[in-house]
């Protein structure tokens, strides 16, 4: 029968069928020994011998991460926010690159709107394109807007310490019972609980998986974007690509380059381009030899 796994603790995996009967397997040895190991979130092909399983086969794949270890994301919500603490730029679009490169939609939730309307970042990310809600815990401002906007899709959370997802993911589905201001213990990252992925099931079907956060969502996965690769990543780019002066144009400083002009012009934000051209750096360290 074929299920989709909810969990995955030290080596086991925990299918939910299209009953809703959560089994628990093993994988199969084959799987273990190959690049296709199982992951939180897969479509699963199991086979159920006296109430426990075997994960036979991991039905392709639309995208996966390396951490948090999840794969077949439908959309990632990043939660940013213009008071304490102050979202950057910067880590925002580290993420979105990383959500770009693989394909995956990014929702950004500019919370905390009852301290500050967050208007900085909510016009920055307008204009590139991406779908921006504002959010208070406090008022319950953008929580139904949020709410309709990943119903009954697989999504993460992600976002800087203390920006509010405890908060928000209460008011989304009051069985979450998180106490804010704390390390979730639910989420399986208290200071002495086993680190975990996790699919949560909310009551309109939505699952939220959960995540450790911006500084390792970002670390391991930007090693996987090639210097080349990374200009695909930022969506707002898309209209100048392929009109620059050269064919193997960087969009840094050379002449005739349709992004910078973009750039000067105001159609594309100025931080895009210096978040862009950060990354780009470090992507110039990363040589073919070390993804193999």
């Amino acid at each position: 029968m074929d299920g989709l796994i909810v969990k995955a603790l030290s080596g086991f995996y925990y299918v939910q069928t299209e009953e809703g009967t959560v089994i628990e397997c093993r994988a199969r040895g084959k799987l273990r020994k190959t690049q296709m190991s199982p992951l939180v979130g897969d479509r699963v092909t199991i086979a159920v011998e006296g109430g426990k399983g075997t994960v036979q086969e991991v039905l392709p794949r639309r995208n996966h991460f390396v951490r948090p270890a999840v794969a077949n994301l439908d959309a990632l919500v990043v939660l940013a926010s213009c008071v304490i603490p102050v979202t950057e730029p910067f880590l925002i679009d580290r993420i979105t690159a990383i959500a770009g490169h693989q394909n995956v939609p990014v929702i950004l939730c500019v919370n905390k709107c009852d301290l500050d309307d967050g208007d900085r970042l909510v016009r920055i990310y307008e204009h590139a394109g991406y779908p921006v809600i504002r959010t208070s815990a406090e008022t319950g401002e953008g929580v139904a807007e949020l709410h309709r906007a990943i119903s009954g899709k697989i999504v993460a959370f992600t976002g800087n310490s203390g920006v509010g997802k405890s908060s928000i993911l209460n008011c989304l589905d009051p069985k979450f019972r998180i106490e804010t201001g704390a390390v979730s213990d639910k989420l399986g990252r208290g200071r002495h609980t086993t680190r975990h992925v996790e699919l949560y099931r909310m009551t309109d079907g939505t699952y939220v998986a959960d995540t450790p956060g911006f500084s390792s969502f970002d670390t391991e996965q930007m090693e996987i974007i090639l210097k080349e690769n990374l200009q695909y990543a930022f969506p707002d780019f898309a209209p100048y690509l392929g009109q620059c002066q050269f064919n193997d144009c960087a969009h840094l400083s050379e002449p005739g380059c349709r992004v910078l002009a973009a750039v000067e012009s105001g159609d594309i934000e100025p931080t895009r381009h210096a978040s862009y051209a950060r990354l780009y750096e470090k992507a110039k360290e990363i040589k073919l030899w070390e993804l193999k």
